[in-house]
């Protein structure tokens, strides 16, 4: 798909100079390619409607320069873009030119037809293993998307890359092994049980309200917390003694002075 947009060449930098074009009603933008760098301004809803053309980054864009030196005329692709997280406007955009006699390597998306398939009404699930193939190919060739016909899949089958119908002056560059989509069985209501259950003893509340306790006797006391049946802490332990000791001491005094009588 070919679209047809009309920059101009800008010369300010800058975040402050950015602000003052999107307050304008224009962005910034870069292309690149072809030798050298151009900074651009670009109408933001002209870059919208490619956007929303499901083409991405597939899209041929026929650009017409105002205020360049040379070469008025070029097509490229539009390589990148940034959007504000908050309202969805497009803030910027990088494009890279592209000599229609030279053949480009460009991801192109996936698209699953066939309606649903045979697996999948037999209870199976579709999985979506790629969702885009690069390939190499001249920019006139270039498809918008790969068409993948899964309607005949089974539970347990898969298209390989290798298995994709042939473009005309389309060479995929993926390994050709690689699954593209497939159907799987699902899950046994017996699996699913056993994983939930081993996952919740993994992360057992026990432990978690154990390990609570141990740390905030440590924090509140300094020393392990007392347990049923355990010995008194070392500290009482001396103290006890300590009082054993002092009533031992008269005793003794008592049985040396009946000697030295």
């Amino acid at each position: 798909m070919k679209f047809d947009l009309t920059v101009a060449v800008r010369e300010q930098v800058g975040k402050g100079a950015a602000r003052s074009m999107r307050r304008a009603g224009k962005i910034p933008a870069v292309l690149y390619g072809q030798g050298e760098c151009l900074l651009l301004t670009v109408n933001p809803e002209e870059l919208v409607k490619i956007l929303k053309s499901h083409a991405g980054s597939t899209a041929l864009i026929s650009l017409t320069v105002n205020g360049a030196q040379s070469k008025q005329d070029r097509t490229a692709l539009l390589r990148d873009y940034q959007i504000d997280p908050v309202t969805g406007a497009v803030l910027h955009a990088d494009l890279f030119e592209i000599s229609m006699s030279k053949p480009i390597r460009v991801k192109v998306p996936i698209k699953v037809t066939g309606g649903i398939p045979a697996g999948v009404k037999e209870g199976g699930v579709l999985h979506h293993n790629m969702r885009d193939v690069h390939v190499e190919c001249l920019p006139a060739a270039l498809p918008d998307h790969i068409e993948v016909d899964a309607s005949a899949l089974t539970i347990g089958s898969g298209i390989h890359v290798k298995e994709i119908g042939a473009r005309e002056g389309v060479r995929f560059l993926d390994d050709a092994d690689q699954m593209v989509v497939s159907v799987a069985a699902p899950m046994s209501d017996a699996k699913l049980e056993a994983l939930l259950t081993s996952g919740a003893g993994a992360a057992g509340e026990p432990e978690v309200m154990t390990k609570g306790k141990e740390v905030a006797g440590a924090e509140g006391t300094g020393a392990e917390p007392a347990k049923a049946g355990a010995a008194a802490p070392a500290g009482e332990a001396a103290k006890g003694g300590e009082k054993k000791e002092a009533a031992a001491a008269p005793k003794a005094e008592k049985k040396e002075a009946e000697k030295k009588k």
